[in-house]
């Protein structure tokens, strides 16, 4: 099986040693525009069918069980540029990949001659580039201009935990995201088994031959705002793809429901995901990132 790290960065400690840290960027002087009031679902309490009878990479524990929750809210949306800039803006919060000094950014993402930046061995496609944060996507040089209503990207689950306890929110569980997505009727996606049904693009994955030729058709070479695709499920925008979504939840590959890594769990997919190499695109899809890594598809939704 591949490793994770084809999905999102991976864990910092996956660089060679000596570039695990950066000199920490300052403090950014963000202003963006007032984030709108974030918006819930209702999610029912009571029995949830999860995973799915046909797994794709069995050994990251996608086999389908039945579970009980309790009734709760999740975020129709993903959080916002916007909303993260509020919060960095009232705390003065330094997120993890300010603090090292670096994040990883998808190569196609990069301006033509740029770097040379340090590649991820066996996942070239991503880059260890210095600077790059929420704030800075791309690195230097980039900006939030245009991608306010965007989701917030390079976020650590421990970032995301910090933006939960200043916003009085919570991140879901696996449960709840999957209740939430797949209304207790488990599919490939949310809105059935095809990926484009008739020909609609309903989600902002990679299209063409990745990780080289992205061909764009549905519209994005990166992130899209929160609100593009959807609803889907309860009332969800862009559940599937766009980002990755961290949860409450340890990543336990047997799935047990009890910490057996050091990885928290991610939902979701992104932008990234192709048919070709990962297919973590699916609503029954898991990984699992160390707390601290960050990349440029690995944002957040939260729950109350």
């Amino acid at each position: 099986m591949e490793s994770s790290s084809c999905c999102a960065g991976g864990p910092r400690e996956a660089i060679d040693p000596g570039l695990g840290h950066f000199p920490a960027a300052g403090p950014f002087d963000v202003q963006g525009p007032k984030p709108s009031r974030m918006t819930f679902v209702d999610v029912p309490g009571g029995v949830v069918r999860m995973g799915t009878d046909n797994p794709v990479h069995a050994g990251d524990g996608e086999e389908s069980f039945s579970t009980f929750i309790d009734p709760c809210k999740i975020s129709v949306t993903q959080v916002s540029n916007a909303h993260f800039a509020e919060f960095v803006g009232s705390t003065g919060y330094q997120t993890d990949s300010e603090r090292y000094g670096w994040s990883y950014v998808f190569q196609g993402l990069l301006p033509a001659g740029s770097g040379p930046f340090h590649a991820v061995v066996g996942s070239e496609w991503w880059r260890v580039v210095p600077g790059a944060s929420w704030a800075r996507p791309e690195g230097p040089g980039s900006t939030l201009d245009g991608r306010w209503n965007h989701p917030a990207v390079h976020i650590s689950w421990n970032d995301a935990s910090a933006f939960c306890e200043w916003a009085q929110v919570r991140l879901p569980t696996e449960a709840e995201w999957e209740r939430a997505v797949q209304n207790n009727a488990p599919s490939v996606f949310p809105w059935g088994d095809e990926l484009e049904p008739g020909g609609a693009h309903l989600v902002n994955v990679f299209q063409g031959v990745f990780p080289g030729e992205n061909s764009c058709e549905d519209g994005y070479v990166s992130t899209a705002p929160v609100d593009a695709f959807g609803p889907v499920g309860l009332g969800l925008y862009n559940p599937i793809g766009n980002v990755w979504e961290w949860t409450a939840e340890w990543f336990d590959r047997s799935r047990r429901m009890a910490p057996s890594s050091d990885e928290r769990l991610m939902k979701g997919g992104s932008y990234l995901c192709h048919h070709s190499y990962c297919q973590r695109y699916r609503a029954a899809a898991r990984m699992g990132q160390t707390p601290d890594s960050t990349s440029g598809n690995v944002g957040f939704r939260v729950a109350v």
